[in-house]
């Protein structure tokens, strides 16, 4: 339900002033379009949302690459790195960390492989409330977390 008041959602710390929001995510299937370069300005404009890291995940349907850097947006891409990203379909990033590490690992978007023998990147806003959870999924399932568990606790489950 929208608000009235300009605020982005109803879980605002009323104390804080100002966003209070977190990273930027943004996706693109455009068939026959630069997707790499449309998922670089959308970040472009996301921005504000977040200034630690970086990424773009594009598939051309039958593989995915991901590049991702730590720094800003205009400072991770430059054009012979999008030119290199060719598909129909990207995902993008801008990192504001709430939890963990300021490193290239926890740069989004991740990519795994999933039990299926498909490839899956994903990239998300926010922090998972049942990581404990998640872990014990993840476990059971037999899998090694040799990456952030959140990611590959999600990716189980989609794949």
């Amino acid at each position: 339900m929208p608000r009235r008041d300009g605020r982005l959602s109803h879980e605002l710390d009323p104390q804080r002033p100002g966003p209070q929001d977190k990273c930027g995510v943004f996706g693109v299937w455009a068939p026959g379009e630069d997707v790499a370069k449309m998922t670089y300005y959308g970040l472009y404009a996301l921005q504000h949302r977040g200034q630690e890291a970086a990424g773009m995940a594009v598939s051309d349907g039958s593989g995915v690459v991901v590049y991702k850097d730590l720094g800003l947006v205009a400072q991770v891409f430059d054009e012979p790195t999008l030119a290199s990203l060719r598909g129909h379909i990207a995902i993008g990033h801008a990192r504001y960390s709430t939890t963990g590490a300021s490193n290239w690992e926890n740069a989004q978007p991740t990519i795994r492989a999933t039990t299926a023998g498909t490839t899956v990147a994903l990239a998300h806003n926010g922090n998972l409330v049942n990581t404990a959870e998640l872990a014990r999924e993840v476990a059971e399932r037999g899998l090694e977390a040799d990456e952030p568990t959140r990611f590959l606790a999600l990716a189980t489950r989609v794949g």
